[in-house]
């Protein structure tokens, strides 16, 4: 049986926390297999820079920082469950990417 990976990135956990809850509710009304969600290491992505535009005056540095998480959950894939996944409202922060493996 195929199995499908599904994998949600994106900068605000909640987000991720409730298509991971709305895909999870899709496979136990199918009734089929799955595992997750699983939390992955959270990168930061860090860009630090001088305050001032010029050379001139006192060091001072702004320090900027975004998060990215990642969450993947495992589906036994059956087309009534894939199909309804699909139609999920995905919000523009999130980017969701569905693999099929064997």
């Amino acid at each position: 049986m195929e199995k499908a990976r599904i994998i949600l990135i994106g900068k605000n956990p909640r987000e991720l926390e409730n298509i991971s809850k709305q895909i999870i509710d899709i496979t136990e009304k199918t009734k089929a297999n799955y595992s997750g969600p699983i939390p992955l290491p959270t990168k930061k992505l860090r860009i630090t820079t001088r305050k001032s535009p010029d050379g001139e005056g006192t060091a001072t540095w702004e320090r900027w920082e975004m998060r990215i998480h990642k969450r993947i959950i495992d589906i036994d894939a059956d087309e009534r469950s894939l199909r309804q996944i699909m139609r999920i409202q995905v919000p523009d922060g999130v980017h969701i990417e569905i693999e099929l493996t064997r």
